[in-house]
Order: structure tokens, then C-alpha cells, then sequence
């Protein structure tokens, strides 16, 4: 898997209960959740991002 970048993650056991729960409802990994919900926030931020009005002094 070359094309993945690995790195230390430090949860609260409270929030890594929560993501594997969260997971094991999903039929997915932590780590697969962890993702999913990485990539669902940076696509409703790009979309955020996108609606909102410019800057007339841009």
C-alpha cells in the first residue's frame, strides 16, 4: 500500500469507544471509520467553502 500515509493517532478512550462503536455499526474498521468521517467532513467544508459568498475586496 504504498500510496497511504501512516501516522500516530492519540484518542480519549472515551472518543475511541465512541469511533469503535460507531464502526461495528457501520460494518466497518476503525481505521475505515476514521477515514469515512475525515472524508465526509472535508467534502461538507468544501461545500461549505464553495456556497459561501466571496469577498468583493478579493
Amino acid at each position: 500500500m504504498p500510496d497511504e500515509k501512516r501516522f500516530l493517532l492519540r484518542l480519549s478512550k472515551t472518543l475511541w469507544n465512541d469511533l469503535r462503536r460507531s464502526a461495528a455499526e457501520d460494518f466497518r474498521s476503525v481505521n475505515g471509520q476514521i477515514e469515512f468521517l475525515l472524508r465526509e467532513a472535508l467534502n461538507r467544508r468544501k461545500t461549505k467553502n464553495k456556497d459561501a459568498p466571496r469577498n468583493s475586496n478579493e
